[in-house]
């Protein structure tokens, strides 16, 4: 390896280090007040709506009205706080969000599309993938006290990420040192079974130590230590699934990375593609314990 090559690895490390340093203290510190989460997580909505709004336009036969679809998913994720924090009790916040919906289908009436069915369902997919998954974010961030008032708590939204963060280190070093058996080549050849194994028992760890760390996880949320590790491996499975879906996207269109908005992370899809699914999937395993 030549001396220039080796002086670019390093500095994209760096790079690489700075941003991912930055990006985890971006993420922690706006947990700690229910305004900088919803600030930070809109802003998220938009640009990763945008983003992939641009993408696919990159299609041939494919025209989306990237403004309108961007300004809808944040409208979106804004409604669903404002409805789980209780400053709009009332459904009818999510009007102007469906008028919009109905707005971009009767628009391609009077576009020069070539297809409208593909721009129909291109927009949609916006939606459902990327607006959808992280209004849901309010779901974990907002519960409702014994005296019926909404309260926040951060520890919930906040181990989502953990766990997803322990997930990755655990399966990158796991899979570096051991990995041998292909988990899905198809989609992405560098992932492994064994580094999944790693990134799941890492996982583990690190939520046995976060229900030691905030005891009221039991007293506040009513999750056992074996329900709150149970959280641990839902985030494991659809968090990796998420990161497949979004490789599987990227290989449909035939590009490398989602963007460069992140210097070395790449684009927000790449950045958030696990919370995508691990988000809308923490809210359904929670809700699926009060049921049993």
């Amino acid at each position: 390896m030549t001396e220039e090559k080796k002086n670019s690895k390093l500095s994209n490390l760096i790079v690489r280090s700075i941003t991912g340093v930055l990006f985890v203290a971006a993420i922690v510190t706006s947990f700690l007040h229910p305004f900088a989460m919803e600030f930070l997580f809109m802003l998220i909505t938009g640009l990763t709506l945008w983003e992939y709004c641009g993408l696919v336009n990159e299609k041939e036969d494919v025209q989306i009205n990237q403004f309108i679809s961007t300004i809808a998913g944040v409208y979106f994720f804004l409604a669903v706080g404002g409805f789980c924090t209780g400053l709009v009790p009332t459904a009818a916040v999510f009007i102007p969000y469906l008028l919009t919906i109905v707005y971009l289908f009767i628009s391609e009436l009077y576009s020069n599309s070539k297809n409208a069915i593909e721009d129909w369902a291109h927009t949609m997919l916006g939606q459902m993938y990327i607006a959808l998954p992280f209004s849901t974010i309010n779901v974990l961030a907002f519960n409702a006290s014994a005296n019926g008032q909404t309260v926040y708590n951060y520890i919930m939204p906040l181990s989502v990420f953990i766990f997803l963060w322990a997930n990755d280190t655990g399966a990158y070093c796991s899979g570096s040192l051991f990995g041998k058996h292909k988990l899905f080549p198809r989609i992405s050849p560098g992932k492994t079974w064994e580094g999944s194994i790693g990134g799941a028992v890492l996982v583990l760890v690190a939520a046995a130590i976060v229900y030691c760390v905030f005891p009221n996880i039991q007293s506040d949320l009513g999750l056992s230590l074996i329900q709150w590790m149970g959280l641990g491996l839902v985030i494991v499975v659809f968090g990796t699934w998420g990161d497949l879906v979004e490789s599987l996207f990227k290989r449909t269109l035939g590009i490398k990375d989602s963007g460069n908005i992140l210097p070395g992370h790449g684009g927000m899809l790449d950045r958030f593609d696990s919370s995508l699914m691990a988000i809308p999937a923490a809210v359904v395993y929670l809700y699926s314990l009060t049921l049993l």
